[in-house]
């Protein structure tokens, strides 16, 4: 049996063609196939390398992914297991060689392969998954004074769940905390791993000493992980930020308030607004990248005709603030923050 490395080597033996096939709503630009997302979404986000020693190689600007084509496979077609990774690729590589064509004009509508739709691997992950009420996932959450997190349909936990190192190759698999990223409708399109220790710790519990314990899969881009959100309703007021564990903070303390967690600045300065909203509240993150976020944010509900307010937290974030500050000195700093007539419908 072929090992990670080897099936990544096979790939990238014909790089255009695994793209083709599994980036079909990209193009390719001299040296580089060029797509939105490992959602097969259309921009040029993400590049892949086709040629040269770092032919099948990867990364997305927008999110900081990047990997190998096994782990473009996996992205693309929402795997969780190794084993089904191995089988996908294996598939693939038994196939025909494509012929090559270097124009998305070559060939018609008829003749372009079948994507895969986004929404469907992200829901295929959540079905895995169970409620987060008393697992490792709501002790996380909990440790962090985030004590209500079980009542958000959209938080659950998965025991196992697929990892692989994208340098070595080497696979796993950890508990996790998954978040379903919905759209207006309520429809899953996507999700975030939490990446946990299952190993005891003085501290409690951690997340996983990997390089990058925080994953997302399938279409964010719009969307968001939803709090106390309604589907398809107008929502005059509501607030929007990057992190799981900031915006559950604030949920903590205004648990009414209709909220969102874009997971990266890039994704909430692209947040899909909903209908009736007058006023958005922003999640101050202190980064560059968190600058950029909320920037682009408030420009977009400018011209939306709805009223920017930015919300700062005393430490470094709202969940330092929960943590160290406590309930009651976060909700006066937020009291200060909001208007006088939503302090008095959010805030007990």
């Amino acid at each position: 049996m072929l090992s990670a490395s080897d099936l990544a080597g096979r790939l990238a033996q014909d790089a255009e063609a695994v793209c083709r096939h599994y980036l079909s709503a990209g193009r390719r630009a001299g040296n580089y196939w060029l797509v939105g997302d490992v959602a097969n979404s259309k921009g040029r986000s993400l590049y892949v390398h086709l040629t040269g020693p770092r032919a099948g190689r990867w990364t997305d600007a927008a999110t900081g992914q990047f990997g190998d084509l096994l782990d473009l496979v996996r992205e693309t077609c929402g795997l969780v297991d190794f084993r089904d990774v191995a089988e996908e690729a294996r598939h693939f590589l038994s196939l025909p060689k494509p012929a090559p064509m270097w124009s998305s004009r070559a060939y018609g509508a008829d003749d372009r392969p079948v994507d895969r739709p986004a929404a469907e691997r992200a829901q295929r992950l959540f079905r895995m998954t169970v409620p987060l009420a008393g697992t490792l996932a709501d002790v996380y959450l909990r440790e962090r004074r985030i004590l209500r997190a079980s009542a958000h349909a959209a938080l659950r936990f998965h025991p196992s769940c697929y990892y692989r190192d994208l340098v070595t190759g080497r696979t796993t698999s950890y508990p996790a905390l998954i978040a379903a990223v919905t759209n207006a409708a309520g429809a899953i399109t996507g999700v975030h791993r939490t990446y946990l220790s299952s190993s005891p710790h003085p501290d409690g519990v951690n997340k996983a000493r990997v390089d990058d314990p925080r994953r997302a899969l399938g279409g964010l881009l719009g969307n968001a992980v939803r709090f106390r959100f309604p589907v398809n309703a107008s929502v005059p007021v509501m607030a929007a930020g990057e992190g799981l564990e900031t915006m559950l903070s604030l949920s903590h303390v205004m648990p009414a308030m209709p909220m969102v967690a874009a997971l990266t600045a890039n994704h909430l300065a692209g947040f899909n607004f909903p209908p009736g909203c007058q006023r958005l509240y922003i999640a101050a993150d202190a980064d560059a990248a968190g600058r950029h976020g909320i920037e682009g944010l408030s420009r977009r509900a400018q011209e939306c005709g709805i009223l920017p307010l930015v919300l700062s937290p005393e430490l470094g974030d709202f969940n330092e603030d929960l943590r160290w500050l406590g309930p009651d000195r976060l909700a006066a700093s937020l009291r200060a923050q909001l208007t006088p007539e939503d302090a008095t419908a959010f805030l007990p």
